[in-house]
């Protein structure tokens, strides 16, 4: 399976306009972003899971990286309510689950093999620093290694914010709105950027929160058969 597989061109897409597909395990049903391969694929998803709904035991063998919208997700590592932040190295494994039901936001396969850090944090409890370089906007960086670099940018009330995509860059809308190219982006709205690319965003009235990853995609490609 094939969605958003040109990794050379934009891509967007509107949470709301797509449909829950169900997975493998009954409860648990994904919107499709961006995807490379079957049940053992490159993917980039919004995954629900039901109240009492679980997915098997298993191994991420190019990784998983993920944020908790809403509700409690949960593994045997520990309990993960909304605002989560977590990344699961290669070959980590776990059994995902919630009591409660909730919405992820996550990636699969995408890792450099030799990324192991294992990260579980809570993005409010990240501290904010203003951009020196953009005024309107404040940063709460979650990740960074020589690869690439996750952040959560809060965007003030009708900023104008410019993004370069080095590497290219994937944005994901946690909370307001903003508009590119005369396109209206809200919540859980997704857009990724190739390599080289840069855009130009104005937030909403209510300003905007946005998950942004950058230089990521210079190498991306399908996992390896098996």
């Amino acid at each position: 399976m094939n969605v958003n597989a040109d990794f050379s061109q934009r891509a967007a897409e509107h949470a709301a306009e797509l449909p829950w597909r169900p997975s493998p395990m009954p409860g648990v049903e994904r919107r499709m972003l961006d995807r490379i391969g079957d049940e053992v694929a490159r993917a980039t998803s919004l995954v629900r899971y039901a109240p009492n709904s679980a997915f098997s035991a298993h191994t991420h063998g190019g990784g998983e990286e993920f944020i908790v919208l809403d509700g409690v997700f949960q593994d045997e590592h520990g309990d993960y309510p909304a605002g989560s932040y977590v990344r699961n190295p290669p070959q980590s494994s776990h059994t995902p689950a919630s009591d409660e039901g909730c919405t992820i936001f996550v990636k699969l396969w995408q890792f450099d093999p030799a990324d192991q850090a294992h990260v579980r944090l809570h993005i409010a409890d990240v501290e904010a620093h203003s951009d020196p370089d953009r005024p309107d906007v404040q940063v709460r960086p979650l990740f960074r290694d020589s690869r690439e670099e996750v952040r959560v940018e809060t965007w003030a009330p009708d900023a104008d914010v410019e993004v370069a995509a080095e590497g290219g860059a994937e944005l994901f809308v946690l909370g307001g709105a903003f508009r590119e190219r005369g396109t209206a982006f809200g919540l859980h709205d997704w857009l990724r950027l190739p390599d080289g690319d840069r855009a130009r965003f104005s937030a909403g009235p209510d300003g905007a929160q946005v998950w942004i990853k950058t230089g990521h995609l210079r190498d991306a490609a399908a996992p390896a058969a098996g």
